[in-house]
């Protein structure tokens, strides 16, 4: 993302932290930037999933250990900065309540996540001529802030 207020606060990050690391992704949540990213900040929301079918249709890698993350408000403004200590893929319907609470979204709960993400998850589907399905892959991410 080209976004000199994203380049400046990544060179802060650095600098302050005395990180060598050039890489970075900076995006924003699909559902409601403002209110997950301030989640996040808050550090209430410590993990994020996302329809496995979308990285390779994207042509995008799947998150890794020790990834560096900008997260972005609704305006493309740096809110925070995570970096990823957990990723793994596993059908919708085994996502654990542990994860659900980790997300950090509504009363915490598995059914509250599965309710939410099924209505996003059919909704962004749609738009590729997909169904959602129970047993879809989805990509588990868990991040910790390191920079606000």
């Amino acid at each position: 993302m080209e976004n000199s207020k994203v380049e400046e606060y990544w060179q802060e990050f650095k600098s302050e932290k005395n990180i060598n690391n050039n890489h970075y992704d900076a995006w924003q949540f699909g559902f409601d930037a403002d209110l997950l990213g301030g989640l996040v900040v808050e550090e209430k929301k410590t993990a994020t999933a996302s329809a496995h079918v979308f990285y390779g249709i994207e042509q995008e890698d799947l998150p890794k250990v020790d990834d560096y993350n900008i997260i972005l408000d609704s305006q493309d403004n740096p809110l925070c900065i995570t970096k990823t200590t957990k990723v793994y893929v596993i059908p919708f319907n085994q996502v654990s309540s542990e994860h659900a609470y980790k997300e950090g979204e509504g009363d915490r709960s598995l059914d509250y996540w599965r309710e939410v993400h099924k209505t996003f998850f059919t909704n962004e589907l749609k738009k590729i001529n997909q169904d959602f399905q129970e047993d879809m892959e989805v990509v588990c991410e868990e991040f910790e802030v390191v920079y606000k």
